[in-house]
């Protein structure tokens, strides 16, 4: 190998070993940024233990909870924007057929941050944390992503932060068909008021099999941008009831229908 030969394979090689250092600190650093997002998602899973409890995830203290007691914070949105004034409580049983709420019980407010912060809690796994849905009777889990039900585990001289709690309204309006209403099978027309923030809507149309009627999937979830709908197969004879939901362009729930729209098909 001649000298020119011998500089050339030195700088192809000084080359490669620059590339290979910019790729590692490129990726090293995407890592990074991507674990940061993560953190602070509001929309991500509840991760759970394994002793079935919601984990604990991170923030900043509001305040120290008293010497071997515990604190429970979190925040509670609607449309992605804080709010105030919601009831939350921490129960030590519950069940949502018996009772509900029992045994002993912690019952704060949002402040106008939409956090809130329940002070000095008894350490032991609580098995409802619960937010109650502007000023009707429901109330809905502190968690997020699939799970529904879940259990917390307060411990003493440390704050439990809970996932953050995104609400949604009740009173979406379908115009038509109006309750109770008779139809023919084909070309069904579903109405509905438009709603504020919404980018989107999704229809459920479901088949009661004790009347006779058949579901029809296609018309369950279906994903309609405007504030109409008309079917385009017809539906079998009996009673359906109807589910209507508006979302916002990132895709968060705002509000429903009514649980008590039915129509029957003749």
């Amino acid at each position: 190998m001649n000298k020119k030969q011998v500089v050339t394979s030195l700088l192809l090689l000084a080359a490669l070993l620059l590339g290979c250092k910019m790729s590692k600190e490129t990726n090293s650093n995407r890592s990074s940024n991507t674990n940061g997002n993560a953190a602070k998602s509001t929309d991500e899973p509840s991760k759970v233990n394994e002793d079935g409890t919601i984990a604990s995830r991170s923030g900043t203290e509001k305040e120290k909870p008293e010497p071997g007691k515990g604190n429970v914070q979190g925040r509670v949105l609607y449309n992605e924007k804080p709010v105030a004034e919601i009831e939350v409580k921490l129960c030590e049983k519950f069940n949502q057929f018996i009772g509900g709420c029992g045994g002993q019980t912690f019952i704060t407010k949002t402040d106008q941050n939409g956090e809130y912060l329940i002070k000095n809690v008894t350490p032991r796994i609580y098995e409802g944390l619960l937010v109650k849905v502007f000023d009707s009777n429901y109330y809905v889990f502190a968690t997020s992503g699939i799970v529904q039900t879940a259990k917390y585990k307060i411990n003493a001289d440390e704050t439990f932060f809970a996932p953050d709690t995104t609400l949604f309204k009740s009173d979406l309006k379908l115009v038509s068909p109006k309750a109770s209403a008779k139809v023919a099978a084909n070309n069904i027309e579903f109405k509905w008021d438009p709603y504020p923030d919404a980018a989107y809507y999704k229809l459920s149309v479901y088949a009661d099999s004790g009347s006779g009627a058949q579901p029809e999937y296609d018309f369950i979830g279906r994903k309609v941008e405007g504030e109409s709908f008309t079917t385009d197969k017809p539906l079998t004879p009996g009673t359906y009831s109807i589910k209507l939901e508006a979302f916002n362009a990132n895709e968060v729930k705002l509000a429903e229908s009514s649980r008590d729209n039915k129509f029957t098909v003749q």
